[in-house]
């Protein structure tokens, strides 16, 4: 089989690491990938909403399947336009992957499929969203409509703290028009977990379930940010939980997304918090999570390629998913500044290891430079993923390694997989 991916992140590279291993696949290709995907994959010089472009070369180069990492060119029309075309790809439909391209939509399908969640309302004028969140303290949480980069949702602990948020986003505009509507929602509180599962647009096959760090700073402080690590299993998420979800949460989604006359197929994300009353959906995402792909594809033990084309083509009847016994922890190595004003271009020391077996380093924000030597290209710079007997065993050997790589204003939390 000849295969494409979609994207240059962390996701992406831990995708093509674990497709490159499956002996059903003769070539691998990636668009536009990243330094540590090119060891694997041969670069393809297209951005990964260029979803024209990507199409035309899928085509006129073959490929049997392409995989879609982000979520951006799903929201776009990718997959619909290479299905045009007759090529199967994995991600959903873009109608499907408005799960994820608006939180009201997402909110809408819970609502009518019964999924639990949090209180909500939807506003596109800051005084009636503040009046909504004083009547609940302020203990609010308040979510960018639209795609925003992992960036457009701010927990709230007080009234001013929810202006600050609703003024920001109704406002001053700082997620442009991702931001022109928000969802604000009750505060919930409990651990959350990542449960992931892939789809046909009917059945569905459980990943093994993670939890990630969204906070910058060790102890959940600081601002948001797209993830600073996680780590598979998560001890909250039961064998009785994670049926739970799968009967209450995950199939009652793919059941309403159908209903609508917009099967998905791909991987459905569900972001939880596990309340006392059970589990609550917090988001859906219609594509694998970002730091979660990276340990949860390294406990991976089956094929991976197997199941997104059985996906793609829409019957995984026949597929089955394996995962390693032990735990694997990652750890996001971010560049200064991060998630604020980043700085770019700086070297990254030892890249090369060399590193144990059950260790692996996940590009997402690097490039080339001028030299020949990789460096910083973006917020989340590489993920250093390693597997352990246990939590604590796989913590200790990622951020060993994690500690022999260094580059010029380095952030990583150092509690990821310690506070489960």
């Amino acid at each position: 089989m000849r295969v494409l991916v979609v994207g240059s992140g962390g996701r992406e590279h831990a995708l093509a690491w674990k497709i490159s291993r499956s002996p059903l696949v003769s070539g691998l290709w990636a668009a536009p990938g990243n330094p540590g995907i090119a060891r694997l994959a041969t670069l393809v010089a297209l951005k990964a909403d260029d979803v024209e472009g990507i199409a035309r070369w899928a085509r006129e180069s073959g490929m049997d399947l392409v995989v879609v990492g982000p979520e951006g060119p799903l929201v776009r029309g990718l997959v619909d336009r290479l299905a045009a075309d007759g090529i199967p790809a994995f991600g959903p439909s873009a109608a499907a992957a408005e799960i994820e391209g608006s939180k009201a939509f997402a909110k809408d399908v819970m609502q009518a499929a019964n999924i639990p969640t949090a209180e909500y309302d939807a506003f596109s004028e800051p005084g009636p969203a503040l009046a909504w969140a004083r009547k609940r303290g302020g203990r609010v949480v308040v979510k960018a409509d639209g795609l925003a980069a992992g960036k457009g949702v701010v927990v709230c602990g007080d009234v001013a703290e929810a202006e600050a948020a609703l003024r920001s986003m109704l406002v001053d505009r700082v997620h442009g028009g991702a931001g022109a509507r928000v969802v604000v929602e009750e505060r919930l509180e409990g651990p959350e977990a990542s449960c992931i599962a892939f789809t046909d647009g009917e059945r569905i096959r459980l990943l093994a379930a993670a939890q990630d760090h969204k906070r910058i700073f060790d102890g959940d402080r600081g601002p948001n940010t797209g993830g600073m690590g996680a780590f598979s299993p998560t001890p909250n998420v039961t064998p009785e939980v994670e049926a739970m979800v799968e009967r209450d949460v995950l199939l009652p989604a793919v059941r309403e997304l159908a209903r609508r006359g917009c099967p998905f197929r791909g991987a459905l994300y569900a972001g939880l918090m596990l309340t006392p009353d059970g589990p609550r959906v917090l988001e859906f995402n219609a594509r694998l999570g970002d730091p979660e792909t990276q340990p949860i594809l390294h406990r991976m033990s089956s094929d991976l390629v197997p199941a997104l084309l059985a996906s793609a083509k829409g019957d995984l009847s026949g597929v089955t998913l394996a995962f390693d016994a032990r735990a694997a922890v990652g750890i996001v190595l971010a560049a200064e500044g991060y998630p604020g004003q980043i700085t770019t271009g700086d070297p990254i020391d030892g890249l090369d290891g060399p590193f144990p077996e059950d260790v692996q380093v996940f590009h997402a924000g690097t490039a080339a430079g001028p030299d020949g030597r990789v460096v910083t290209s973006g917020g989340r710079v590489l993920t250093v993923s390693a597997l352990g007997e246990g939590l604590e065993d796989a913590a200790r050997r990622a951020y060993a390694a994690a500690d022999r790589i260094q580059f010029r204003g380095r952030q990583l939390r150092r509690d990821i997989g310690r506070r489960p």
